[in-house]
Parts: structure tokens; C-alpha cells; sequence
């Protein structure tokens, strides 16, 4: 894990570490896909991304093709930062 994420996830639930690797990995995504990519309930999922976006680690955009749901993505720079570390991993 990199000092970035370290400072972003640090005394946060496992369920919300676990939401945001599940979005530096997939995202963006929709509520409803990181329900059914992590398996955790919406309940929890919800909760996740609340205290998530209150890091500022999330942003929360609006999902084109159905507006009745929202898009979930990384912010800006933590996934720049998360692109970084993939592009080192790889070389």
C-alpha cells in the first residue's frame, strides 16, 4: 500500500478499505456493482462510500445511463496516485 492510500484509509472499516481497492481497481463503478463486487450489503456499501467521500477519497458523479444511480470513482489524485504505483508494478 502507498503513503497515499495510507493517509486516506487510515482508521477507516475494512469495508471501506475494501470499496476503495474494489474502485482503484474496477472503477468507476455504481453502487449497485460495488455491492456485487465486494459482496457486502448496500447497507454497508452506502456507509462505506459516505465516509469515503468524506476523506475526499471518492467523488460522486452522475451515472449517464441511468440517473436514478450514481457513479463512484476515485478522486483525482488519489487515482492518479493508484495509475503511478500500477505503471511501477508493471515495469
Amino acid at each position: 500500500m502507498m503513503a497515499s492510500d495510507d493517509s486516506v484509509l487510515e482508521d477507516l472499516p475494512p469495508s471501506a478499505k475494501l470499496v476503495y481497492k474494489v474502485l482503484e481497481y474496477d472503477g468507476p463503478l455504481t453502487q449497485k456493482r460495488i455491492v456485487e463486487e465486494t459482496m457486502l450489503s448496500a447497507r454497508t456499501v452506502r456507509y462505506a462510500l459516505e465516509r469515503l467521500e468524506d476523506r475526499g477519497a471518492v467523488d460522486e458523479d452522475i451515472y449517464f445511463a441511468d440517473a436514478r444511480q450514481s457513479l463512484y470513482q476515485l478522486t483525482r489524485q488519489n487515482n492518479d496516485d493508484a495509475c503511478a504505483e500500477a505503471d511501477a508494478e508493471a515495469a
